[in-house]
């Protein structure tokens, strides 16, 4: 696939992205095109290696090792390549519902499992998705499809996240008559609320896709929450299966003395208000205009965060993260095709580091306490370093004597994950769950304890990327459309 010898001819290349100085300015997606001789020397360089471990998509050591969706990556490298777009948009699209999504916010673990990998720098497989796509809505090529027939069975699906779109788009190209129950005023999950505008515009880009789907014939219940607003029992009477979507929205907590000062939020709760305020052109429920913010947690929310605050004019942000500094480079016990666990400065960091001259980040740090003023609201974090120590067959962090300090806070972001689903609605429809309180549902069939209930995403494997959301959002279709009528011709 690509260019014979052309990952020898051609570098690693990505294309710019805005100034940082400049970009946070605005709310405005930060990442620039890149030309199309430079799109086709990055797809040239997509290797005739024989077994591509970039489409593979499974777990290993506990990381997600190639594409989940399994994504025939050198298929529309090569077709780029060769300047043959609707071809690679037609390729893309067979294993993709939203390459628009995946393209922009997910974190490309098809790249950590490239075979160029091993002795080169990957293959920008991402970008090139991103490419792909963003040029075939430009060209047209992405329409409303005519479904050929309709079964006369109902779906509901309880979610309009990436799992439970993924699902309607795949039963309503089956021809069953699919109804999308969202709780918020907008679609999307976290494609909407969760990831500032920023890395994904709301409008131009989530919005656009489910007005798709509702020219396709999806109907969208918005401001609707199962359970509160129409009742379980209903659902489970007007619609022949049901397929909860509900995400991994319980965030893990910190249990540290002064917890409960004004003044500390769930990093979702404040990207949130964020969003939401861009979108209604109004003030946000949670600032961090001049306040100083400190993130307590690493990963992609941790970086939003950052990016976040800086964009509403706060007077400092630091990110502190209780694992050590990552390395440079793969370790010996970090071998491809894992997913490379390696230093890296995100959009983000780099934002800060701009304005600052530092990287906000503070390694090897666990919070201890909250202070507040006499007023009970936040003005300060006491935090110090821990070394990690084997204890009873566990590492765990442990305080290092005499590292102790107090960071200036008047805003507190905890972006340490999730734990599993809300309960309410699954004891309602007494769903049961496994033993990290997600959905019970086999990878097989994807079938709850009730007959006609099927689960998929985060609520069914935990807190994990949007790829798999994705993923799990198909599979569960297939399986449902196979109950539904016997058989199924998903994929």
């Amino acid at each position: 696939m690509g260019k014979l010898k052309g990952f020898m001819e051609y570098r690693r290349a990505l294309p710019a992205d805005r100034e940082p100085l400049e970009r946070i300015k605005d709310w405005q997606e930060f990442h620039e095109e890149m030309p199309e001789e430079g799109l086709q020397n990055q797809g040239a360089r997509c290797m005739d290696c024989g077994t591509p471990y970039c489409h593979t998509g499974f777990m290993l050591s506990g990381m997600t090792a190639g594409c989940p969706i399994h994504n025939l990556i050198p298929e529309w490298n090569d077709y780029v390549y060769k300047g043959f777009w609707q071809d690679a948009y037609n390729r893309l699209a067979k294993t993709n519902n939203f390459p628009e999504f995946t393209g922009r916010v997910c974190p490309a673990p098809c790249e950590g499992s490239c075979v160029l990998g091993i002795i080169k720098p990957p293959v920008t497989i991402k970008n090139i998705e991103y490419s792909i796509i963003e040029r075939a809505f430009e060209k047209g090529w992405v329409e409303p499809k005519k479904i050929a027939f309709r079964t006369g069975k109902r779906v509901a699906v309880v979610g309009a996240g990436p799992a439970g779109l993924a699902c309607a788009d795949q039963l309503n190209k089956a021809g069953h008559g699919v109804t999308v129950f969202e709780r918020d005023d907008r679609c999307g999950g976290l494609m909407m609320y969760g990831i500032p505008n920023m890395k994904l515009d709301k409008e131009g880009v989530v919005q656009r896709r489910i007005d798709i789907m509702k020219t396709e014939g999806i109907t969208f219940m918005e401001n609707t929450e199962v359970g509160i607003d129409y009742p379980s029992e209903k659902l489970l009477e007007e619609y022949d299966a049901v397929v909860l979507c509900t995400g991994s929205t319980k965030p893990r907590d910190l249990a540290a003395e002064g917890r409960d000062t004004q003044g500390i939020h769930f990093a979702m709760d404040f990207l949130r208000s964020s969003t939401k305020a861009l979108l209604n052109k109004k003030e946000p429920a949670i600032t961090a205009a001049g306040k100083n913010v400190v993130v307590i947690g690493g990963g992609d929310t941790g970086t939003d965060c950052v990016a976040t605050s800086l964009r509403q004019g706060c007077k400092s942000v630091i990110q502190l993260e209780i694992m050590p500094k990552p390395p440079c480079e793969r370790q010996p016990d970090n071998p491809w095709p894992e997913w490379p666990k390696v230093f890296k400065v995100d959009y983000g960091q780099e934002e800060a580091a701009k304005i600052t001259g530092e990287d906000p980040r503070h390694y090897s740090m666990m919070t201890k306490k909250f202070l507040a003023d006499e007023n009970g609201a936040l003005k300060a974090v006491e935090a110090s370093k821990v070394e990690w120590v084997l204890q009873e067959g566990r590492v765990v962090p442990v305080p290092v004597p005499g590292t102790e300090q107090i960071i200036p806070a008047e805003l507190v972001l905890l972006a340490m994950g999730f734990i599993g689903p809300e309960e309410d609605l699954l004891n309602q429809l007494q769903v049961s769950r496994d033993e990290r309180s997600n959905i019970r549902a086999t990878d097989k069939c994807f079938q709850t304890n009730r007959e006609k209930i099927f689960a998929a995403g985060d609520a069914r494997r935990g807190q994990s990327l949007v790829v798999w959301a994705i993923y799990e959002g198909r599979c569960a279709a297939r399986e449902c459309d196979r109950y539904l009528m016997g058989t199924t011709s998903l994929p």
